[in-house]
């Protein structure tokens, strides 16, 4: 996906420098460079999208506890349904909603109080019974089931083809994208109105604003700059299966809330994957078979006939994650301007989107659609987390 960009030539300068080729930078540089901002340089150490953008399981969705988190997924939602026409790009979008199946009172009376806000700011999510809940996910048992969320208008698409819109689409707007290029050091500007520069494993480059979209290595890149940007990398892995006999035609997201076990349609197949409670902070992506005994149990619980499914292929990637599970996104204090849209825990995917269009505001000083200054680093300096309850 990036072979034309890693051929350029690496600037001496740039008005903005991203840090980051996944989903989040890739859009950051599409806003900015629409926008009329000249000069946008985008820093891929890898191609575009190798990161955890490409390992992502593509959910997109508005179904949050936090009314920051469902504003930033109902835009990504519309800004994904207008794809093909901007930035321009088929990204097999699939609207078969988000289904969260609950078997414990206090998830259900907090999905309750999360309905209640999904449903004022425009999400027309739901409470369903057991039975009702089977009828929309024929895989799974509802033993155990006291109620489940669901809402129509979520579902998933195709991280690649996300990238590759925003990618092309920077591009055809004057913003370069290189690739294969490692930043191994920042040094910020020493007045407001000065530049810094960003150094790497090919040349130096002076650069009057740095962005950070560098997803799990985005710790990194802010001790660089002096900024504590508290985000730690977990592997998650996934499971897709071949064909599956007489499987359903739609498959929604479908999630076990209480052992975040989830499922949705994947060709002819599904694609599955859960978290894994022993997995410690890291930068491993191989694949370990640690984990197959719980989700197999979850499995056999929840959706039993999966069991019977062999298995394609499967991958590991790795979340960001901060210690509210929730994003990272502002510009840092200090001379030389520094901004950060990092530590997603999961939601990076699907926010990214509309994620674009705040960072490109906060960098044009414009208001943006949402306020996300609760979302600002500092926050754990100032002891004020903002936590995010409805993580998987």
């Amino acid at each position: 996906m990036g072979t034309r960009a890693s051929a350029r030539e690496l600037p001496p300068a740039a008005e903005v420098v991203i840090v980051g080729g996944g989903v989040v930078g890739t859009s950051i540089a599409f806003h900015l460079a629409e926008a009329g901002v000249r000069d946008v340089l985008l820093l891929e150490r890898g191609a575009l999208g190798s990161g955890s953008t490409s390992k992502a399981a593509g959910g997109v969705r508005g179904q949050f506890s936090d009314a920051v988190n469902i504003q930033l997924g109902v835009r990504s939602l519309e800004l994904f349904q207008d794809f093909s026409d901007r930035p321009g790009q088929e990204i097999d979008l699939h609207r078969e909603g988000y289904l969260f199946l609950l078997t414990r009172p206090e998830d259900v009376a907090a999905f309750e109080r999360n309905v209640a806000t999904q449903n004022a700011l425009g999400v027309p999510s739901r409470l369903l019974d057991a039975a009702e809940a089977r009828e929309l996910s024929p895989l799974i048992s509802t033993e155990g089931v006291l109620a489940a969320a669901f809402s129509p208008e979520d579902g998933y698409c195709s991280p690649e083809s996300v990238v590759l819109g925003y990618a092309a689409a920077a591009r055809r707007h004057g913003a370069r994208l290189v690739t294969g290029c490692h930043v191994t050091g920042l040094e910020r500007a020493a007045t407001a109105s000065g530049a810094g520069t960003v150094v790497t494993d090919r040349g130096t480059v002076t650069a009057n604003t740095v962005i950070c979209a560098a997803g799990a290595w985005s710790a990194a890149i802010g001790a660089m700059a002096g900024i504590d940007l508290p985000v730690r990398p977990y592997r998650r892995q996934i499971l897709v299966t071949g064909p599956l006999r007489d499987a359903p035609s739609r498959i929604p997201m479908t999630i076990d809330f209480s052992t975040s076990f989830y499922f949705h349609g994947e060709g002819q197949g599904v694609l599955l994957g859960m978290s894994d409670p022993d997995e410690t902070s890291g930068f491993d992506l191989s694949r370990t078979d640690a984990w197959l005994p719980r989700l197999s149990e979850a499995m056999s619980v929840r959706a039993p006939r999966l069991l019977e499914a062999d298995i394609a292929t499967g991958w590991a990637g790795l979340y960001e994650v901060t210690p509210d599970h929730n994003a990272l996104i502002g510009e840092a204090p200090g001379d030389g301007r520094f901004l950060y849209a990092t530590g997603f825990s999961g939601h990076g995917f699907l926010q990214g989107p509309a994620v674009g269009e705040v960072v490109r505001d906060l960098y044009l000083g414009r208001r943006p659609f949402v306020d996300v200054s609760a979302l600002s680093a500092e926050r754990f300096a100032h002891n004020a987390p903002r936590k995010e309850l409805n993580c998987v």
